[in-house]
């Protein structure tokens, strides 16, 4: 066992309940509850302190009521020892509740399950995996993320590609392997998997989780996804996991009515029943449940070493009237709205995570203006590390779904956001959302033709780059696809035979490189000392430009972005310092699929002060295009021209960085 093997149960065979007045074990609920082998058999243990009766039905007893009993405790948990029981046996608990009835129900803090559309549990042990992933847990413990390059690639497992073999789905060794290679060629740091916890409908995409312990066997065994996250590691790659606290659905083998009564759920469906998804919602208020959900989010921490927890949904936890109407939810005790339980839960949450796994990161859905979401616990935030900038991505994606023309009269959309960049820790995500139920991919969203669609889906996914913030792209994003995202069906790879779809993911490639090696795209991502404006009011020409730091200011780009279809020649900026300014960018390069018209691979300042700045640069900023310098010593004179009374340097436009 490597030091980073967690053990999973206790020495000996006999049982261990949690108490839940003891910190330790309340958070390490897995350890306990659940089947964990033991010598000569199986401890079983599960919570359901209203059932009259609770036996285990299973393969080795015939799924036979009453063969295998189990005993309760005071504090409601139910547990025994049965002799005989082997790995790999299928099981449920078989509750009789105070009013007779008999439920079957699946382990809540089992560690596989069946392979849906089979809901029954399955014993196994995860404790003979070797783990090798030393060197990248140091690295990550190390890291402060805040300061580093977080670019994440979001990927749904079932679809981002498919076996061509009569099989379903690819298992997670194969799409270890697979994914790496890929992500790795791109140039993302991380990977975000939609939700990998257990669920029984392929619709739900993972966010109506049944198995808050268990990797779906959609794609293999526990060991498998051990191996998944393990090589991702070793090739240097963090692994975010989404994370569903906030909801569960109805499925009668699930955790509703589990021992008959509304055990981890509000009794009253003002609380605890959601209308937007036809999901029950937890009880924060009950200590056991919010225990529960904490145990899982350490789960995957700990025995799976995830390096993130993106948690889903989080506005509609903080927010008792979230999605109702009046007369449809209970105030708090102060007659207010907020969900003071759930907001306990949350720093609870927060305050744990990182305490115990130094350089694991959390990240909020939030889409609210909820104060201090990724702002310290002892601050009155949340603790957060990273929230989602809904607005940056609501703003941006309305702008250039405008036609060009209008677009003069709307710049605010994309300077509105200065106003509140730094309030949060901000990740700027173009995720799953943006490219389902009937909001077509974001090539189809961006307006003009086919030239322009292209150029404009340019322009904004290298604005994500260039703003401040961490970065999140779903998969398909970056080879442009033209069809909304389907579940059932893999990426539609084919389009990486066509140089313009090609083109889009090399400019992906560079960008992600660019924002890695460049300090000034990424050490100022959520401080004010990293960006300052140069231009955000030139509607008539629809031009915005500004400044990248470090922190410290040493190190800067400029980035400027022309949003409409005519060049802009002779566009005077305002630089910070005398010199050469080479295009380290262009998103109008041929090698991307664009014109090609760029600035000749740089251009020298002039003496001329403009934008509060004491030099300025002249430049022709492409259709449509985005493009950026950086101040570096000039060119040797070997490869200088003469052009006019200036001095450049004749690249053509494709050489950027590749």
């Amino acid at each position: 066992m490597s030091k980073h093997t967690t053990p999973l149960s206790t020495t000996d065979s006999s049982i261990r309940t949690t108490t839940f007045d003891q910190a330790a074990d309340a958070t390490t609920l897995y350890r306990y509850w659940g089947a964990h082998l033991v010598e000569g058999g199986v401890r079983f243990a599960v919570w359901a302190p209203n059932a009259r009766e609770v036996s285990v039905i299973s393969d080795g007893n015939g799924w036979t009521f009453g063969r295998d009993w189990l005993n309760s405790s005071d504090n409601g948990v139910w547990h025994g020892v049965i002799k005989g029981v082997l790995p790999g046996t299928r099981y449920k608990y078989a509750i009789r509740t105070q009013s007779g009835n008999l439920l079957e129900k699946t382990d809540p803090v089992a560690f596989y399950h069946e392979m849906r559309p089979q809901t029954a549990s399955i014993v196994w042990s995860l404790r003979d995996f070797q783990w090798s992933d030393d060197e990248w847990l140091q690295h990550r413990s190390q890291t402060d993320w805040l300061k580093a390059p977080v670019s994440m690639y979001e990927v749904h497992l079932g679809s981002w590609k498919r076996p061509h073999d009569g099989r379903t789905y690819f298992n997670y060794r194969e799409l270890a392997h697979a994914l790496a290679d890929y992500v790795l060629e791109t140039g993302y740091t991380h990977v975000q998997l939609m939700p990998v916890t257990e669920h029984p409908f392929d619709g739900s995409w993972g966010y109506q989780t049944t198995g808050y312990f268990a990797p779906t066997s959609r794609f293999g065994s526990p060991q498998d996804f051990q191996y998944f996250v393990n090589h991702m590691h070793q090739r240097g790659i963090g692994v975010l996991l989404d994370w569903v606290p906030g909801h569960f659905p109805t499925d009668t083998h699930g955790l509703a009515m589990f021992d008959g009564t509304c055990l981890y759920e509000h009794s009253d469906p003002r609380l605890g029943y959601h209308p937007d998804w036809n999901t029950l919602i937890f009880n924060y208020g009950r200590r056991e449940v919010t225990e529960f959900l904490i145990s899982s989010a350490r789960f995957w921490c700990d025995v799976y070493h995830i390096d993130g927890i993106r948690v889903d949904a989080v506005a509609s936890m903080l927010y008792l009237d979230y999605s109702r109407d009046s007369g449809q939810w209970i105030p708090n005790q102060y007659g207010g709205r907020e969900n003071l339980h759930a907001i306990d839960f949350l720093r609870h949450f927060n305050t744990l995570i990182h305490a115990e796994f130094p350089g694991v990161i959390t990240v909020a859905e939030e889409s609210t203006a909820w104060p201090g979401v990724s702002r310290p616990c002892y601050t009155g935030g949340l603790g957060f590390t990273m929230k989602w900038d809904m607005g940056w991505m609501n703003d941006t994606l309305r702008f250039m779904r405008r036609d060009p023309i209008h677009r003069q009269y709307h710049l605010n959309d994309l300077t509105f956001r200065g106003i509140y960049a730094f309030s949060e820790n901000f990740v700027l995500p173009l995720s799953h959302d943006e490219v389902v139920h009937g909001k077509q991919s974001l090539l189809s969203q961006m307006s003009g033709d086919t030239w322009q669609k292209f150029a404009n889906l340019r322009v904004l996914l290298s604005g994500q780059f260039a703003a401040p913030g961490k970065k999140l792209q779903f998969m398909g994003t970056e080879i442009g696809q033209w069809t909304e995202w389907n579940h059932d069906a893999e990426i539609d790879w084919i389009l990486r035979t066509f140089d313009t779809h090609e083109g889009i993911r090399r400019m992906i490639c560079d960008l992600n490189r660019l924002y890695c090696s460049e300090p000034a795209l990424h050490d100022g991502d959520v401080v004010a000392e990293g960006f300052q404006w140069l231009v955000g009011d030139d509607h008539t020409n629809c031009v915005v430009a500004f400044l990248r730091q470090t922190r410290n200011r040493r190190e800067t780009i400029l980035v400027v972005s022309n949003l409409t279809p005519a060049p802009r020649d002779n566009y005077c900026l305002g630089a910070p310092c005398a010199g050469y300014y080479k295009e380290i960018f262009n998103s109008d390069a041929e090698w991307y699929g664009g014109a090609g018209l760029g600035n000749q691979g740089g251009v020298y300042s002039k003496n001329n002060p403009a934008h509060g700045k004491p030099v300025s640069i002249v430049i022709t900023v492409p259709p449509l295009a985005t493009v950026m310098f950086k101040a570096v010593p000039p060119p040797t004179d070997s490869t200088k021209v003469s052009l006019g009374n200036e001095d450049a340097v004749r690249v053509d436009a494709r050489k950027t960085i590749r």
